[in-house]
């Protein structure tokens, strides 16, 4: 039987040599979502667009929310805001509500030895990621619009979000490899990612909480991620570097340790499928 590598530098390695195949797949998985509409990939635009004004009208026409970041913050700077927050969460729940079912669903690819089970969750990261940016170009959009201008700390989001990258890559093989051995992981995983759409400081600022809950909060890698992206992205804020530092280590002990896990139980995927 083949004996598959845990070593953290095969993590890398497998992603650069298959970056070809993880494109094609990637590209196929994005054309594929919107196939056979009319508008196709007209829709990944369409669709935040028509969530921001929703989220506009509702939360600050509605519920007359405020984010309380200035005496005179307008009725968009709370939906802005919080949009950050969505995008974000939803590029984290995209891939680990789809990680259980990356193996399940993809029995043709296990049967065949040569093919590199590992990068079904790369493929779904960079779809999610596609959307995601498509998300980010109508915030900015609606940013200049609104307010006239984008900080330049803007340039720093992706450095701020590379720990959520890195512990979203070790989830997605955590989880697709359990999903194998565990179908009930796919109604953990949807929980799960509900739970983290309150619990990040989604819809309200850490500051709102009373002190003795802010900790607990704040030890939430991510909610300082989604807190991190609002302060780059909005208030023109430089990111805390030395806490930025800690979540990457953390960011990428979770996606090795997930890798080393995937790598060590693929062995039974055929026998159970």
């Amino acid at each position: 039987m083949q004996n598959y590598s845990a070593n953290p530098v095969e993590m890398i390695s497998s992603f650069w040599r298959n970056k070809r195949l993880i494109m094609q797949l990637s590209k196929r998985e994005v054309l594929g979502r919107y196939r056979g509409s009319t508008l196709g990939l007209s829709w990944s635009f369409f669709n935040p667009i028509l969530m921001l004004v929703i989220y506009t009208f509702v939360f600050s026409v509605v519920f007359k929310a405020r984010w309380g970041v200035s005496a005179d913050e307008s009725k968009t700077d709370f939906a802005i805001i919080l949009f950050v927050g969505l995008l974000i969460h939803g590029l984290f729940a995209e891939c680990i509500n789809r990680a259980p079912a990356l193996i399940t669903s993809n029995v043709s690819y296990v049967k065949k030895v040569v093919f590199p089970l590992e990068v079904l969750s790369w493929v779904t990261f960079m779809s999610a990621l596609f959307h995601a940016a498509i998300s980010l170009c109508v915030l900015l959009l609606a940013q200049i619009i609104i307010n006239h201008s984008v900080p330049w700390t803007a340039l720093l989001l992706p450095f701020v979000m590379l720990p959520l990258f890195l512990g979203i890559m070790g989830m997605s093989w955590l989880f697709a490899s359990l999903g194998v051995y565990l179908r009930d992981i796919g109604q953990i995983t949807v929980m799960f990612t509900t739970v983290m759409l309150f619990m990040s400081a989604v819809f309200f600022p850490i500051t709102a909480l009373p002190e003795k809950y802010q900790f607990w909060i704040r030890i939430n890698p991510l909610a300082y991620i989604i807190e991190q992206s609002r302060n780059v992205l909005i208030f023109g804020q430089v990111p805390d570097f030395m806490t930025w530092g800690i979540m990457l280590i953390f960011g990428a002990i979770m996606a090795w340790c997930g890798f080393a896990w995937f790598q060590k139980t693929r062995k039974g995927f055929a026998d159970v499928l």
